[in-house]
């Protein structure tokens, strides 16, 4: 028996599971020293353990201990695909896209998160008689400003698909690091920590407070135009607060899903999925009513309450999905 052929493929096959070497011990029977004798080739399992380690990451006992055998080979026969290996110039590459799509997207969704300003600026013309226009003029060329600024939004999206293809090898199939990679994303990660949070606290906090000059003028009775004109504030507020934190999440997320830390760590992937497959439906399903809603009633200036609420009930749903799926393990 090659010891190093066999300590090879126990570190390769735990590395494959996302298991530290503590949980390849829970899940052994024995203490974590044991596990990193054998993976540093200090000591030898027995034959019980040789199989109890064949079943648990199921593969046959003769790809454990043959150094012939290099593909993975399951106890009933299949050969599993091989695993994907990353180099740091990929990884690098991976993180610089991520990048370069946040500020696409983050262009597409200022697009149309001001959509509705022009709406208001027009509207509070109106009120102020400072143009010579009508309120359903108004209405009316805010609309088709609206609707071509989520235009362009859209496109903005749809860029994003040129580098599907790419981000797929990392972000849909299984991967591993190679060695030392790991090492070198866990230490950039640790670095821009503390300045993610602090951006994220900044924009959270925008976030909260765009409404305040909105209530500040409606609780003390201002005019239609400050009304109209605090709602256009508390959009460039929201906004502002989304070109911070959409480019640092971004970074931050490459570099966890890099290293399978946080939310991309296994455990966690099926309930991302899960939250995913929701926001894809839910989403668009938001707009449409939004739309609906809007043109039906023709009261632009309300129906944009939809988007807060939406958004209040979109992170209830999210909490209830880890309750349920806590509740289930």
């Amino acid at each position: 028996m090659n010891l190093m052929i066999l300590a090879d493929k126990i570190i390769k096959l735990r590395k494959q599971f996302a298991w530290s070497q503590e949980e390849l011990a829970d899940k052994m029977g024995v203490s974590r020293q044991s596990v990193s004798k054998w993976e540093s080739t200090n000591s030898i399992p027995d034959l019980n353990k040789i199989i109890k380690l064949a079943e648990i990451f199921g593969v046959t006992t003769d790809y454990l201990l043959k150094d012939n055998i290099e593909t993975i080979e399951s106890i009933n026969g299949e050969v599993e695909p091989t695993i994907n290996s990353i180099s740091l110039n990929q990884a690098n590459r991976y993180v610089d896209m991520k990048n370069t799509m946040s500020f696409i997207i983050v262009k597409g969704v200022l697009l149309c998160l001001f959509s509705v300003v022009p709406l208001f600026y027009l509207l509070s013309l109106v009120q102020t008689q400072q143009m010579d226009i009508d309120s359903n003029t108004a209405t009316v060329s805010g609309i088709i400003i609206m609707l071509v600024m989520v235009t362009f939004g859209v496109s903005f999206f749809v860029r994003t698909g040129q580098f599907s293809n790419e981000l797929a090898s990392i972000e849909e199939d299984e991967f591993e690091l190679e060695y030392g990679v790991k090492s070198i994303f866990k230490e950039k990660l640790e670095m821009i920590t503390s300045s993610y949070h602090q951006k994220l606290s900044i924009g959270i906090a925008l976030f909260i407070l765009s409404v305040v000059p909105f209530l500040y003028v409606a609780i003390t009775n201002g005019s239609t135009e400050k009304i109209l004109t605090m709602l256009c504030v508390l959009f460039f507020m929201i906004g502002a607060g989304l070109y911070i934190i959409i480019p640092a999440s971004a970074q931050y997320n490459a570099y966890s899903l890099l290293i399978k830390e946080g939310d991309y760590h296994p455990r966690e992937k099926d309930k991302n999925k899960n939250i995913e497959a929701l926001a894809a439906f839910y989403w668009p399903l938001l707009v449409a009513i939004y739309l609906g809603w809007s043109f039906w009633t023709m009261q632009w200036g309300v129906t944009w309450i939809v988007f807060p609420v939406g958004a209040v009930l979109f992170a209830a749903l999210v909490g209830l999905m880890g309750l349920i799926s806590k509740t289930k393990s």
